[in-house]
């Protein structure tokens, strides 16, 4: 929310795509409404729970107004990444997920966990399982290296200009 804010300062109407059968999405979702209060934005809920929901939020978003569009990840997102991202592209709607994935697809960012990094920890456990420690004997990690990927190509697409301070907190840039 706050890089959506800082990115595009005229932003107040940000669109959240969510699946609100995922009992994970659903959880981050309300975390996404908490964020949202405290800096003072207002949200859309698009909530799709199958493909065939797809159009029908995308026509509500632009109904409505949105200033953005928040892609909250499931797997009927990871299915149609290109094709909400092009929603995006095609109406101008500054996009953001939380895996590089999406802006691979052309979404305009992403910030979340570094999947190499949580892919490389993951092995590490499965090494020490294999070995014989017992999973409950393994300490509960968290996540502590994230990225921000940026697509400067969707950016000139979308007619936005990403502010130098963006630019500067990114891992990745896409041009």
């Amino acid at each position: 929310m706050e890089l959506l804010k800082e990115t595009t300062r005229k932003v107040s109407r940000i669109a959240v795509l969510w699946d609100s059968a995922n009992p994970g999405t659903a959880l981050v979702f309300k975390q996404t409404q908490a964020a949202a209060q405290e800096l003072g934005l207002q949200l859309q809920s698009l909530d799709v729970q199958s493909v065939s929901d797809l159009e029908g939020s995308f026509k509500s978003a632009t109904r409505s107004g949105a200033h953005a569009l928040d892609v909250l990840r499931s797997l009927l997102v990871a299915i149609q990444l290109r094709r909400i991202a092009d929603f995006a592209v095609k109406n101008r709607l500054p996009s953001i997920h939380d895996r590089s994935d999406f802006v691979e697809a052309g979404g305009l960012m992403s910030y979340g966990a570094n999947i190499a990094d949580t892919s490389r920890r993951a092995a590490v456990y499965v090494d020490k399982i294999l070995k014989g420690t017992k999973p409950e004997d393994l300490p509960v990690e968290r996540q502590m290296k994230f990225e921000l990927v940026i697509n400067l190509k969707t950016a000139k697409q979308i007619g936005l200009t990403i502010p130098q301070s963006v630019l500067f907190q990114a891992d990745k840039v896409i041009k």
